[in-house]
């Protein structure tokens, strides 16, 4: 029987946190997979994570995580000014690493990370997450096999919920101010334009504005008023390499029906990939996906099963955890055969040029009215 990989979680905190949601319900779920270490900033919550997932070290230096032998993959799982701090000492020590989305503050620091991810020669994978959506794997099937003809057309709209009623909880303040690089561009808007890419092929050409229509937000915990500097609205408009006009708008502070949806028009009929469910308010990558089809002979929106081939590997609860446990199965068996299929430091690297070309042209006056 293969060994399992021996994973170290850094950022796997007991009371809440991206890590207790998905990644440790995932890893257990997974036989390729076995939590050896856990690190959180402090001892007590340390040592409980610890004993919740059955891990044998309790850590909080992550370096030291980083560095033990009876870790394989090192996961970082903690707010985004943080992520380099962490991958860089975890390539140093010659581990595999799971980065967390956005995988840096800044695309400086993600050519970094990158370049000694490369050096190091081992396996990286960035938490985008949603491409291993079974549904979005069937989704890309259809496209990519001409099951609408030819694409003519794509719109996307992604709403979430975050700032609703004008309030947002404490541990998200920090996404507010822009320079943490975790705003709704990056988390939102990076999930939902991978995605596109993913689905449709790369915007080679675009136009975008950003703007803030939510300058300040009550904390709900504290009813402390705070600063919004990172845009809550994202409205881009472009062409696909393929020449296929694209137009997206992503924002936040949705009162009902938050979702998202890309809708791809083709010359024999539609395609629409929906984020629905509980979690549908929190972004694509977290939500049940489902997809719809209408053709040239009947228009209205038919729901499609998805089949055998794209459905999840283990049993698990929330689509949160499933789709994280899918990407993790890829990356296992990428880790064990020497693939490189999961999204990794150069896909997170790209994307984040991405969003510096939608800053740059909202930056630009090129598109802006004079006059009036």
């Amino acid at each position: 029987m293969t060994e399992p990989i021996r994973v170290g979680v850094i950022g796997a905190s007991p009371e809440r946190g991206w890590a207790t949601m998905s990644h440790l319900p995932a890893l257990t779920a997974l036989p390729d997979f076995e939590i050896t270490a856990v690190a959180t900033t402090r001892t007590g919550s340390a040592r409980r994570a610890a004993e919740r997932c059955g891990a044998a070290h309790a850590f909080t230096d992550p370096a030291r995580l980083s560095g033990h032998p009876d870790v394989d993959l090192v996961v970082v799982a903690v707010k985004t000014p943080d992520h380099a701090d962490l991958v860089l000492p975890a390539l140093d020590a010659g581990k595999h690493v799971y980065c967390e989305w956005p995988l840096a503050r800044t695309t400086k620091e993600a050519e970094v990370m990158a370049e000694a991810a490369a050096q190091a020669g081992v396996h990286h994978a960035v938490g985008l997450q949603a491409r291993h959506a079974p549904a979005v794997r069937h989704a890309r099937s259809l496209l990519t096999g001409g099951a609408i003809g030819r694409v003519t057309g794509v719109h996307v709209y992604a709403a979430r919920a975050k700032g609703v009623g004008g309030t947002i909880t404490s541990d998200a303040v920090y996404t507010l101010d822009r320079r943490n690089g975790a705003g709704t561009l990056e988390v939102a808007g990076g999930h939902t334009l991978d995605l596109l890419e993913f689905l449709a092929g790369p915007v080679t050409r675009l136009s975008a504005d950003l703007c803030v229509r939510q300058p300040r937000l009550t904390v709900s915990d504290t009813a402390e008023s705070v600063g919004v500097t990172s845009p809550d609205h994202v409205m881009v408009q472009g062409l696909l390499g393929t020449g296929v006009p694209v137009s997206v708008h992503i924002h936040d502070g949705k009162s009902g029906d938050a979702r998202t949806r890309l809708e791809f028009s083709g010359t024999r009929g539609s395609l629409a990939v929906v984020s629905e469910g509980p979690a549908a308010g929190h972004g694509i990558q977290v939500s049940d996906v489902h997809l719809y089809e209408a053709t040239a002979t009947d228009t209205a929106w038919t729901h499609l099963d998805t089949p055998p081939a794209h459905t999840a590997p283990v049993d698990v609860p929330a689509t949160a955890v499933r789709n994280v446990a899918e990407l993790y199965t890829a990356l296992a068996a990428d880790i064990r055969t020497g693939t490189r299929t999961v999204p990794d430091f150069e896909t997170g690297l790209r994307l984040h040029g991405l969003l510096d070309t939608v800053r740059a042209s909202d930056e630009s006056a090129a598109g802006q009215v004079r006059g009036l």
